[in-house]
C-alpha cells in the first residue's frame, strides 16, 4: 500500500489562487477526496490519466488541455515519481454498431508526445503494441517491461501509452475490460486521475481505481474547485449552450434551466427548440427531438428564461459557404407549418438586439459551452457572441469544452490569451463535464470522482492535519 503523506511545511501552495481564509484549498474540496500532493511518490511508477484529446486529423488543434496538466506532471517527477501517461483521442468505438475502428493517422497520440518533448525537453517512449484496424489493441504485451525498466532507471523521462480507446477493453464492460484494467494496474504503483473532461466510467478513468491507490491530480482539483462557482453562482446567472443533438442534452438542459436566470441556446439545440415552439420545420431537425423539446417550451411559458436570438442564417447546403445560397431569416416571420432549409448559424446582428445585450450585460456569472455556427464556414455568430460577452467586464466568465475553446482561440487569439491570464475568465477542459455536474448538482458525484473517494476509503485516506 502506498502511504498518504502531506507536503512538508511550506510546500504545496505554489500556483494556486483560493479565497481568503482557505489558503490550503482543502475547504473547497471533499475532504475524503485523495489528493496528489498527499501521496508518497518517491521511486513509484505513476499511471497518469489525462485529457489530451486535442488531436484532429493528426494535428493538435489547441494545446490548452495539455498545458493545464503540466503542473501535475512536474509535481510527479519533482517528487520522485516516474510517469506513464495515457489519454483517449477521438471516438474510435461506435456505440451504435459496437465496432472499433483504428484511424492510425487521425487519432494517434504522436503529435501530443512530440509537443511534450519539445516543451519539456524530456524523452517520452511510446510502446509499440500489436494494433489491428478493426479490433484495436487486445493486450499490453510484455515488451513494455523494457521501457518500464528504463523509466525506473531514468533513461527516459516518461512513457506515453497509445490512444486508450484503441484498446478493446477501454469501453467494454466485460471480460475485455477486466483484462485491460488488470494489465494497466500491473504497470504502476499509483494511479492519478487528472482528466476532468473524461467523466465516463471507462477502464482507464474508473475501473483502474479498484486496483491501485488513486489520487486526484492538480488539474482535476482546480476544475472541481471552479465548477462549484457555477453550482453557486453570483446572480444573475446566464448560460449559453449549443449542441448537435437535442436528445443527448435533455437532462443537462432541464437541470440548467432550473439553475439559470437566463438561457441562450445555439446550434441544433436552438433549431429544435424553435421548431417545437413555433411549429416550423427546419431541415436536419428530427421529429422525435421536436417532441422532446416541447417540455422546455412549456417550462419557458412560465419561466421566461430563454433569450431568443431573433436572426438566423439559413443555407441551402451544409458543404460550404456559397454566395447566394445562404440568407438571414427572422423569427418574427415564423408561422406554423413553414419549412426552412438548414439553419447553420446565428446572424451576428442578433447580439445587437437590446434584449440580448441586456441579458449579457446584466449577468454576474456567464457559462459558455457553445459554438453557434456550423464551423468552419459559418463562424460569424460565434465571433460576435465572444465579443459581446467580453463587453461585460464585471461578470465571472466560464468557457468549457474542446470545440468551444478551440473556436474561441481561432476566432479571437488575442482575447483568448487575455482570458488565460484574466481572473474574470476560467476555461474548463470539459464543458460536457460541467453540464453533467450541473445535472447531478454535485461535482463529487461524477463517477470518476466517486471512484477516487471510494478508493481513498479502501486505503484509509484521511486529509492530513499538518499545516501546509
Amino acid at each position: 500500500m502506498v502511504p498518504y503523506v502531506p507536503y512538508p511545511p511550506g510546500q504545496g501552495k505554489v500556483g494556486y489562487t483560493v479565497p481568503e481564509g482557505q489558503e490550503d484549498g482543502h475547504e473547497l474540496l471533499d475532504p475524503s477526496l485523495p489528493l496528489l500532493q498527499h501521496a508518497d511518490l518517491k521511486d513509484k511508477v505513476v499511471l497518469l490519466r489525462v485529457d489530451h484529446n486535442v488531436v484532429k486529423k493528426g494535428k493538435i488543434m489547441d494545446q490548452y488541455r495539455i498545458e493545464v496538466t503540466l503542473a501535475t506532471m512536474y509535481n510527479i517527477i519533482e517528487r520522485g515519481g516516474r510517469p506513464i501517461i495515457m489519454t483517449h483521442v477521438g471516438r474510435p468505438y461506435d456505440k451504435k454498431t459496437k465496432v472499433l475502428t483504428v484511424k492510425r493517422n487521425d487519432e494517434t497520440i504522436d503529435p501530443v508526445v512530440a509537443y511534450l518533448q519539445r516543451k519539456l525537453h524530456i524523452k517520452f517512449a511510446v510502446p509499440l503494441f500489436n494494433v489491428t484496424d478493426n479490433e484495436g489493441i487486445h493486450d499490453i504485451d510484455t515488451s513494455i517491461n523494457w521501457l518500464i525498466h528504463d523509466l525506473r532507471e531514468r533513461k527516459i523521462g516518461g512513457i506515453y501509452l497509445p490512444n486508450t480507446r484503441w484498446f478493446a477493453g477501454e469501453e467494454d464492460k466485460g471480460e475485455k475490460m477486466e483484462r485491460f484494467v488488470v494489465q494497466l494496474a500491473g504497470l504502476a504503483d499509483v494511479f492519478v486521475n487528472d482528466a476532468f473532461g473524461s467523466w465516463q466510467p471507462h477502464a482507464s478513468t474508473y475501473y483502474i481505481t479498484k486496483y491501485l491507490p488513486s489520487f486526484a491530480g492538480l488539474c482535476m482539483q482546480n476544475e472541481l474547485t471552479h465548477v462549484r462557482e457555477i453550482l453557486n453562482p453570483k446572480k444573475p446567472f446566464l448560460a449559453i449552450v449549443a449542441g448537435a443533438k437535442y436528445d443527448t442534452k435533455i437532462g443537462p438542459l432541464n437541470a440548467m434551466y432550473k439553475k439559470v436566470d437566463r438561457l441562450i441556446l445555439g446550434g441544433l439545440i436552438y433549431n429544435t427548440f424553435l421548431c417545437a415552439k413555433y411549429g416550423v420545420k427546419i431541415r436536419g431537425v428530427e421529429d422525435s427531438d421536436i417532441q422532446l423539446a416541447k417540455e422546455l417550451v412549456e417550462d419557458d411559458k412560465m419561466g421566461h428564461k430563454i433569450v431568443e436570438l431573433p436572426f438566423l442564417v439559413e443555407s441551402d447546403t451544409l458543404e460550404t459557404r456559397i454566395e447566394g445560397k445562404y440568407r438571414t431569416i427572422g423569427i418574427k416571420d415564423f408561422t406554423p407549418g413553414k419549412e426552412y432549409s438548414y439553419v447553420v448559424d446565428v446572424d451576428p446582428s442578433s447580439f445587437d438586439e437590446p434584449h440580448v445585450i441586456e441579458a449579457l450585460d446584466s449577468a454576474r456569472t456567464i457559462f459558455v459551452n457553445a459554438v453557434m455556427g456550423l464551423m468552419p464556414n459559418f463562424w460569424h455568430g460565434t465571433s460576435k457572441m465572444d465579443e459581446r460577452i467580453d463587453c461585460n467586464r464585471t461578470a465571472q466568465k466560464f468557457f468549457g469544452g474542446g470545440d468551444t475553446l478551440q473556436e474561441f482561440k481561432s476566432l479571437h487569439p488575442g482575447l483568448y490569451q487575455k482570458a488565460l491570464e484574466s481572473p474574470k475568465y476560467y476555461l474548463f477542459t470539459g464543458g460536457g463535464t460541467v453540464l453533467k455536474v450541473i445535472e447531478e448538482g454535485d461535482p463529487f458525484a461524477l463517477p470518476t470522482v466517486k471512484a477516487l473517494i471510494a478508493n481513498g476509503k479502501e486505503y484509509g485516506y484521511k486529509l492530513p492535519t499538518a499545516e501546509i
